[in-house]
């Protein structure tokens, strides 16, 4: 594998902040239990609903058991399972107060990786 240039290396450190904010500079290998245990937001899915963000889907607002409450629109978040292990990570479509209101198909979070994408592949 190449190394990265300084602006492959930035958007990397960005992607990176946004989901653990200043707790980065504690991150020495790219791992999802490293992210898990840094981040600044999460969300927890309801047991039943695991295996659909497994598969590469977005989280709808049916499968929210919980949140971080100043999760807004946006920001990165770390999905856990209620068991607090770490499932993967996305993009919050919709903030923690707009959660509680939004129809059950909404989608809340943007899938971007899981720790099933490995088999899928």
């Amino acid at each position: 594998m190449r190394p990265l240039d300084e602006k492959e290396t930035t958007m990397v450190f960005d992607k990176l902040f946004k989901f653990t904010g200043p707790n980065l500079k504690h991150l020495t290998v790219h791992a999802l239990d490293l992210l898990a245990a840094h981040a600044r937001r999460r969300i927890w899915l309801k047991p039943d609903m695991e295996r659909s963000f497994l598969f590469g889907n977005s989280v709808p607002t049916s499968a929210l058991a919980r949140i971080t409450e100043n999760t807004k629109s946006g920001d990165g978040v770390v999905v856990m399972s209620m068991a607090d292990v770490p499932l993967g990570f996305g993009v919050a479509a919709r903030g923690a107060q707009d959660c509680r209101k939004a129809d059950t198909n909404a989608v809340v979070v943007l899938h971007q990786s899981d720790a099933g994408g490995y088999l899928r592949k």
